[in-house]
């Protein structure tokens, strides 16, 4: 049967390491438990992920390159824009955010880029203190990035 499939049909994907395995499984029901015994979702929902999300909205609310500041408990994003108040995207959008990424990495904050959007996710126990770290490389990040394309 795998002959039939790899011969016909390419790559015989089976199964992954951790497919099904008991540590992985016992690893996993532990996590489960330590976030609802440690209150980590109840933190996330009613303090650390309101907070993250006030500090985006007062340190980008006003940025001349974030047209949108979106997300959700400790996953967030700032839409990139040509136009703040239309909210118009750069044609090269992907381009400038990639570039913002790598920026990101060198000023010390891990920033994915997507679809001309800075995505970060915190750990779900960070403190306030790493937010206010982690926006304020964010902002280096994204200050640098304006400045290169000539929005700042």
């Amino acid at each position: 049967m795998a002959r039939v499939l790899v011969d016909q049909g390419g790559v015989f994907a089976h199964g992954l390491t951790y497919s099904g395995h008991l540590v992985a499984a016992a690893v996993a029901i532990a996590n489960l438990k330590a976030l609802r015994d440690e209150g980590v979702v109840t933190r996330v929902k009613g303090d650390i992920g309101p907070y993250l999300h006030q500090c985006l909205r007062e340190v980008f609310g006003n940025h001349p390159l974030v047209g949108d500041i979106q997300g959700v408990g400790m996953v967030a994003a700032l839409q990139l824009a040509e136009d703040k108040t239309s909210r118009k995207r750069f044609a090269n959008e992907n381009d400038i955010a990639w570039r913002c990424r790598t920026i990101g990495f060198e000023e010390g904050v891990i920033l994915r880029s997507a679809l001309g959007r800075m995505i970060m996710a915190p750990a779900l126990v960070a403190s306030r203190e790493e937010v206010d770290e982690r926006v304020g490389k964010t902002l280096k990040a994204v200050d640098r990035t304006a400045q290169e394309y000539g929005v700042l």
